[in-house]
């Protein structure tokens, strides 16, 4: 009898915004473009999940702004109106 695998450990721990204000994430495309309001979903210290609604067009390299920190981020993965970041 074969006994399961244990499932890899994530190497960033991933956190859930604990209220709707803390959910509130704002993507910067440049410096004379428009902000993107959007959901923070999940993040780490490694990347973010965010929902974009509607969704809009993003470059690969953009800044996310949450809580008053500027982080430089860079677009990994595309699934409906959620987005996948890493910092």
């Amino acid at each position: 009898m074969m006994t399961p695998e244990p499932k890899p450990q994530r190497l960033y721990q991933r956190v859930r915004p604990s209220t709707a204000i803390a959910a509130q994430a704002q993507i910067i495309v440049g410096a004379k473009q428009p902000v993107i309001t959007c959901r923070l979903i999940d993040y780490s210290r490694g990347g973010a999940c965010l929902e974009i609604f509607p969704m809009v067009q993003l470059p690969d390299r953009f800044e996310v702004l949450h809580g008053g920190v500027k982080k430089k981020s860079r677009l990994v993965w595309r699934r409906g109106i959620r987005i996948g970041v890493a910092f």
